[in-house]
């Protein structure tokens, strides 16, 4: 029996003018594909997104104005090719895998719709009894690692960090679609649970957990958080998974 170390799958990364997926847009996504004893294949697009990229978004990801001014793609043909090999993967049956699913799949499907072109649910649509085989590790974590202390402990570097994956690159979307393909990994050699569901009902399962996940969320914020943490008895926390659809805004 091949495990999910073994098999086929695509991760994939964007980074962004910003934090909103429902407002902001991709200036660089990666795609790598890696398994089925076959050579890895790296995909990446950089991308003019029409807006400028605020200075402290450049200092995340190291993209600049001038950058994607000398050397960007048209976004339209840059976001189809992207939304092209999503709807590849998932039609193969290949894990499709990101961390934190939910940005990354949202800001796709906005800058799509911005730009006039078929969302990945669109594209879906034509495959009405595929199982979409999306992965967020972001997601499991929190789902089986439910006590870890610190603050920023649940990001990235640090979730890799605990699975006992090394990378000496980071904040580039290579780097990070790497860092979630080898933490989805090592989850699914950790909690087997995640191999019995099979891809639709890891897909309903991860729908679940993310909407119980950010309610606890939202009841920390409304009842526990400080002002200077953002504590706000109104407070909004959205927990669709994994489009955060555009009427309802708020926090992601």
């Amino acid at each position: 029996m091949s495990t999910f170390a073994d098999v086929r799958k695509l991760s994939w990364d964007t980074e962004t003018t910003g934090p909103n997926p429902l407002e902001d847009r991709i200036v660089t996504a990666a795609i790598i594909v890696r398994g089925g004893g076959r050579d890895d294949r790296v995909f990446s697009w950089l991308i003019n997104p029409g807006i400028p990229i605020p200075a402290e978004a450049s200092e995340v990801h190291g993209i600049t104005d001038a950058m994607v001014k000398a050397d960007g793609q048209d976004p339209k043909a840059a976001l189809d090719e992207i939304a092209t090999n999503l709807l590849q993967a998932a039609v193969w049956g290949m894990p499709v895998v990101a961390f934190n699913q939910s940005f990354d799949w949202s800001i796709l499907h906005h800058d799509l719709v911005r730009n006039g072109l078929p969302t990945v649910e669109d594209r879906l649509a034509a495959y009405s009894d595929l199982p979409v085989p999306l992965v967020d590790p972001h997601v499991i974590d929190k789902q089986f690692d439910r006590y870890v202390k610190g603050s920023g402990q649940r990001k990235l570097k640090p979730t890799a960090e605990r699975y006992g994956v090394t990378l000496t690159d980071w904040h580039t979307a290579e780097a990070d679609a790497l860092a979630a393909l080898l933490i989805a990994e090592a989850q699914f050699e950790r909690y087997p649970r995640l191999t019995d569901l099979g891809p639709a009902a890891l897909f309903a399962a991860q729908q679940a957990w993310r909407a119980e996940q950010q309610a606890g969320l939202q009841k920390w914020f409304r009842t526990r958080a400080t002002p200077e943490q953002g504590g706000d008895p109104a407070k909004v926390i959205d927990g669709s998974w994994p489009l955060i659809p555009a009427q309802r805004g708020g926090d992601a």
